[in-house]
């Protein structure tokens, strides 16, 4: 069943470009934040002041199972649980299977490592010449901002950092990073992650850019936030003319499900955009939540509804307790081959797992080339139909196909 709260973006297409415009609390405000007004809800610092973090939090928005009220009262040495009240106002307060609810409230299955699975399964702390910097590519590092989000997904890659303190945004550490890129020239490229970097005031995130952007040979920033999604509230006007002076930037968002995009998210892509930032998506596949071609074609083309291109579709990373989210790689392939062709190529991601122990991405597709008959190379298109593409005779072929014996093609 629909809840009564359900983003009205897919039910009320006509409200497509017109981000909502409330006079009054809506009807989840007035009903689980008593006394607060219009203003409060549109402020992020309010968001982040009034997150739900505990079980009498949590049991005041929705009817908690079992295996969440344990998980929620075993929270020592674990990736603590925090959400937006903007975000718990997406969950349904009945169904703990519901895909949003699932993503960001605890279950005891998170205590329970299975094979395979580690705390750091990309191996980042292998690849970190100071604390906070990543360096695995040659040409760009990761920078860990912070070790704060405004909300916690529970197959969060760094859960074994988030909110313990280790990667607070400290000058001291930050200046060691800054340090370490000024002294490597092959450094062109910074992404800026954490935690989530939109957490940080205007004024230190404007300082870090700053210092950044004046290091003559990086000539890129990214920024790698799931706030949009998750607190589109954040995305003011004033951060937007902030943003916008250091170009070439380029952000990277977190969107997992269609029922993140709401007319609230819709306005804070429309501004990022309109600021001359390009925007793309990177999303998890997890099981469950978001793993059939349906629900991953509404989320793509949803997407490129609030200007934002989808770009990478993640294998689950093996961290521990997320077996519970974890599909088979070919599920991802399933999904991939369900929108080639399907649906328009700018929404269509890229599928890659992060490989573990620093391997770095590596791009996964269904097959296409089937072989090559003489000179011919045999290709399979979207519809599983089989066609011949003749090479140059001139050229000697670059990669050994197997040879296929008369193949029956289009």
């Amino acid at each position: 069943m629909t809840p009564s709260n359900f983003p009205q973006l897919f039910l009320f297409p006509h409200l497509r470009g017109q981000p909502r415009r409330n006079t009054a609390p809506s009807e989840f405000q007035a009903k689980h934040f008593p006394g607060s007004t219009v203003e409060d809800w549109a402020d992020w610092h309010w968001q982040l002041k009034n997150r739900l973090r505990t079980v009498s939090d949590l049991e005041r928005i929705v009817q908690l199972s079992a295996p969440e009220r344990e998980a929620l009262s075993r929270r020592r040495g674990h990736l603590p649980a925090s959400i937006t009240p903007y975000y718990a106002s997406l969950m349904d307060p009945k169904d703990a299977g519901q895909a949003i609810r699932r993503a960001v409230i605890p279950v005891t299955a998170e205590f329970v490592r299975t094979k395979g699975e580690e705390d750091d399964p990309l191996g980042e702390d292998h690849t970190s010449p100071v604390p906070g910097l990543v360096h695995r590519y040659p040409d760009r590092v990761l920078f860990l901002t912070t070790d704060h989000c405004s909300v916690n997904c529970r197959y969060c890659t760094r859960s074994r950092v988030i909110d313990h303190g280790e990667m607070a945004p400290d000058p001291k550490r930050w200046d060691r990073a800054i340090e370490y890129i000024e002294r490597t020239p092959t450094v062109r490229d910074v992404l800026l992650s954490g935690g989530d970097p939109l957490t940080l005031p205007d004024e230190r995130l404007d300082y870090l850019l700053g210092r950044l952007r004046r290091i003559r040979h990086v000539e890129v920033l990214r920024i790698g936030t799931k706030s949009p999604a998750v607190l589109p509230q954040r995305v003011t006007p004033q951060l937007t003319r902030m943003l916008r002076r250091y170009h070439p930037l380029w952000m990277s968002l977190h969107f997992m499900h269609p029922a993140e995009l709401t007319p609230e998210v819709q306005q804070a892509c429309g501004r990022l955009a309109d600021a001359g930032i390009p925007l793309g998506s990177q999303t998890v596949l997890l099981k469950g939540i978001n793993d059939s071609v349906e629900v991953m074609k509404k989320l793509v083309q949803g997407l490129l509804r609030c200007r934002v291109r989808p770009y990478y579709l993640y294998q689950c990373d093996p961290i521990t307790g997320s077996e519970r989210f974890r599909t088979n790689v070919e599920k991802g392939l399933e999904i991939i081959q369900g929108l080639r062709g399907f649906t328009s190529g700018y929404a269509v991601p890229h599928f890659v797992v992060d490989a573990p122990a620093g391997g770095g991405k590596i791009a996964l597709l269904p097959d296409a080339v089937l072989g090559r008959d003489g000179r011919d190379l045999v290709l399979r298109n979207y519809e599983g139909r089989l066609f011949r593409y003749p090479e140059p005779a001139e050229e000697s072929p670059s990669t050994t196909w197997p040879l296929i014996p008369q193949p029956t093609c289009s």
